[in-house]
């Protein structure tokens, strides 16, 4: 596996969540090259089996492995629950770093003990969801809420980021986790940060509808968490760019619609077609294009 400072860091996720992790790689590590993967043929991961789940991260894997990356952020935390390991044991030499639902922040941050979890079905059902929530629940007698959000990954796949449909979703998926006394919501999916202000607004709507004063609940994304992680385990490795030593790059790639992942990135990141590598390839089997 060829790696050196100047190779572009991979970064996948079943569909455009992902992109919610790559903007604070972007902020943090402006020097280094980027490449998305969007499986979004293949999305929501979240109703899959552990076994297909195992099947197109190694796919991807591969494809970026041939594009010379020299890191691989697994920015999906269905895809991380079912296949980290596989990954790291397929390609020991590649610095692969997954997602990780902020449990243990939401737990600090949290007065009331109480801590509302949103996310896919299966990471809430997989064991290493499990051990990470037992442990901490022991370690700090907090109370983890657990909510799968079924249908949501869709919503915001459609780019329907304030649709009335969406809002329906974000309150049926919310509101139980409030009426559990939850004052900490973790977001468990890299897709739904894009969705944080109707999160807000039905936490807003909850307390006016219970006549109560509108709580302070804390809302955790990890995205800026893997970021560090990545510049940690770059520099640690003699990979990491410190000052441009040549633009960095910017490409994409989907296994669905280009002109989708376009829009994507216009109305989640606000990056014009400008600035992306715009080519046309065929060289993964499920007709993988770029954008």
């Amino acid at each position: 596996m060829k790696m050196h400072r100047l190779s572009p860091v991979g970064v996948f996720d079943s569909g455009v969540g992902g992109l919610s992790v790559l903007q604070h790689i972007r902020h943090i590590l402006p020097h280094e090259s980027l490449i998305y993967f969007a499986d979004s043929a293949y999305a929501p991961y979240g109703d899959k089996s552990e076994a297909d789940i195992i099947e197109r991260c190694l796919a991807v894997a591969e494809f970026l492995q041939q594009k010379e990356i020299k890191a691989f952020v697994v920015a999906c935390n269905t895809a991380t629950a079912a296949a980290i390991k596989t990954l790291r044991a397929h390609y020991p030499d590649l610095i692969i770093i997954g997602m990780e639902p902020g449990l243990k922040p939401a737990a600090l941050l949290s007065k009331e003990k109480i801590v509302g979890v949103m996310a896919t079905q299966f990471t809430l059902q997989s064991d290493k969801f499990k051990q990470l929530k037992n442990h901490l629940a022991t370690e700090t007698n907090v109370h983890f809420e657990e909510q799968a959000c079924v249908g949501l990954v869709n919503q915001i796949e459609k780019g329907e980021l304030r649709s009335i449909a969406t809002l329906r979703l974000v309150r049926q998926f919310v509101t139980p986790l409030l009426q559990s006394g939850a004052d900490t919501l973790v977001l468990g999916c890299t897709h739904y940060p894009f969705v944080t202000g109707l999160i807000e607004q039905v936490i807003r709507e909850y307390h006016a509808e219970q006549g109560t004063p509108e709580k302070i609940v804390q809302i955790v994304d990890t995205g800026v968490a893997v970021a560090l992680q990545l510049q940690r385990l770059l520099e640690q490795g003699g990979l990491s760019l410190q000052a441009i030593q040549r633009p960095p790059t910017l490409r994409a790639y989907t296994t669905s619609s280009k002109s989708s992942l376009r829009n994507a990135f216009s109305q989640l990141l606000k990056i014009p077609d400008s600035a992306l590598d715009i080519a046309a390839i065929a060289e993964m089997p499920s007709a993988v294009s770029t954008c």
